[in-house]
């Protein structure tokens, strides 16, 4: 069995820390090897999965599509506090994910006030 069908089963098996390490183990950002991008997609997908989410945060530093993922996952379970400390620091999908949830749960006045306080140009 190569190593993406036992990276597979184990995705399957919800066995997140077997699934973790087979893929991050051949995922690379930005990689010329499309196959390796890829599984650096997988490997952000499982992490949100295993919901861990300081792991995703600490890759986020550096990392857009950890970034994105950990936005939009704060944005799926309703997280406003959290997204709102990541569009202070800065992190503007964070703050579009933010406004929208705020939007899409008919607090548009507080989402027009956290964009004209956090990203006023946007």
């Amino acid at each position: 069995m190569e190593w993406f069908e036992q990276a597979g089963a184990a995705e399957e098996a919800r066995d997140w820390g077997a699934a973790i390490a087979l893929v991050s183990a051949h995922a690379e950002c930005y990689s010329r090897d499309h196959h390796m991008h890829d599984n650096h997609l997988w490997h952000m997908h499982l992490l949100v999965h295993a919901e861990r989410f300081s792991e995703l945060a600490e890759l986020a530093v550096t990392d857009v599509h950890a970034r994105r993922r950990l936005s939009s996952s704060l944005g799926e379970r309703g997280m406003t506090a959290a997204l709102r400390s990541r569009a202070e620091d800065g992190d503007r999908h964070a703050l579009y994910v933010l406004v929208r949830l705020l939007c899409e749960s008919d607090r548009v006045q507080e989402a027009d006030r956290v964009a004209q306080d956090l990203g006023p140009e946007d």
